[in-house]
């Protein structure tokens, strides 16, 4: 039998089944569709990954109050998070004594001859009324003499901070656009606390954040005492020799908090390691959901198998008429194989066509989750692969069924009824 023929017969099984046909297609549609939705998000949340830490920059590092150790935290006052991804609010054991960040950790700081900027950082939560619309923001106070110098985030608008400002403020991109009724424009004057600022900058990106000088901050935001600093942002001068730039902080700050390696209540981390390990926590997220993905695929095989072995019962009388008229046995086989091919086919299609609406929906469904405000573009390769996936597990899924059915007798397939 000529392959065309083959061909022609395996697509008409799959025509004339296909209530069953669609029931098995249904199932290596879920599992085509979750791989193409989860293989997106996670090229969105990479190529994002990489644009961020690519404007990172390695010679910026970050020193908090607080470092945790398998359990116990000396933790900083203010709320200020450390390395270890516990939040302030705790004291040493040894003392009792607040942990914190202060003028005497800045004076060791500037004594560091491989430092070229020091930017000290106080947050909190503040009230903000504009036209009439309150609210509660993020507000960092910022040294503003070094600020935009030290910074990764750009300006859309205005200007960034300048050493001689005080009552004014830079905000984010969403807080100007979208978070009260108007827009917030430049030279706006918004109430934050109950004082007054003026909008001189607003931020290209996503945040609803304010950032002011740090003078100002202290009054503004509550329970803030003055000269103390929820995390200490640091420009190294070379960042070929961040690693022994790191250890000398580290050993000045020591001796000067009078601690040791295992009694040390200070963090400091460069920025590309915090995203780095931000990238492989998030690629092990993937993996896992790739694998649930693939689960999908397995269950959905089980049903093309279960499919086959159906149909070949059904066909086990057109099975022995084909072969008493000259069909062998690899004509059988490639029929039942080219069945299994097209429901595997089909379903990866499909699956690619809701797999790749699901990802373009995942920003919007997503749009406050770090790393998720990228496109989930599909890429070619996604496509192939979940393809060529689909349409082996759909021939493998097959094989036995399609390899009992071409050893069938012709006289025993006859009798069959």
């Amino acid at each position: 039998m000529k392959l065309r023929k083959c061909f022609k017969h395996a697509f008409s099984m799959l025509v004339h089944s296909k209530l069953r046909s669609w029931l098995t297609i249904i199932g290596i549609v879920i599992g085509v569709a979750s791989v193409i939705a989860i293989m997106s998000m996670s090229s969105g949340m990479q190529d994002e990954m990489n644009s961020r830490m690519g404007e990172l920059g390695g010679d910026i590092l970050t020193l908090t109050a607080g470092f945790s150790r398998g359990g116990s935290m000396f933790a900083a006052r203010g709320g200020g998070p450390d390395m270890g991804g516990n939040s302030g609010g705790g004291a040493s054991k040894a003392t009792d004594k607040a942990v914190v960040l202060d003028r005497l950790d800045l004076q060791v700081l500037r004594g560091i001859p491989d430092i070229a900027l020091i930017d000290s950082e106080i947050k909190g939560t503040v009230n903000i009324s504009y036209m009439g619309k309150t609210g509660k923001v993020s507000i960092t106070g910022v040294d503003q003499k070094v600020w935009s110098q030290i910074t990764t985030l750009k300006i859309g608008e205005g200007r960034m901070l300048d050493s001689a400002d005080q009552n004014v403020i830079v905000i984010g991109g969403r807080l100007a656009s979208s978070y009260f009724s108007k827009p917030v424009g430049i030279n706006k004057m918004v109430a934050i606390q109950g004082s007054s600022f003026r909008v001189v900058g607003i931020l290209d990106d996503e945040s609803n954040n304010i950032y002011m000088p740090i003078l100002m901050a202290f009054q503004v935001i509550p329970d803030k005492a003055n000269n103390v600093y929820d995390s200490i942002v640091i420009k190294v001068r070379d960042e070929n020799v961040l690693n022994e730039t790191m250890i000398k902080i580290e050993d000045r700050l020591m001796m000067s908090r009078h601690v040791t390696a295992s009694t040390k209540d200070f963090s400091l981390a460069s920025s590309k390691q915090m995203q780095e390990t931000r990238a492989a926590a998030m690629s092990t997220m993937s993996t896992f959901l790739l694998a649930i993905a693939a689960v999908s695929l397995l269950v959905g095989a089980i049903g093309v198998a279960n499919t086959m072995f159906t149909s070949v019962l059904e066909k086990t009388k057109e099975i022995g008429i084909m072969k008493a008229v000259g069909a062998r046995n690899q004509d059988i086989l490639l029929i039942f194989l080219f069945n299994s091919a097209f429901i595997g086919f089909v379903g990866g299609i499909i699956g690619i066509i809701l797999g790749s609406l699901l990802s373009a929906s995942l920003p919007s469904l997503m749009g406050q989750t770090p790393f998720m405000r990228s496109s989930t573009m599909v890429s070619l390769n996604a496509v192939l692969l979940a393809v060529s996936v689909s349409v082996i597990v759909g021939v493998l899924a097959g094989l036995i069924p399609a390899y009992q059915a071409s050893k069938l007798k012709p006289v025993d397939a006859l009798r069959y009824e």
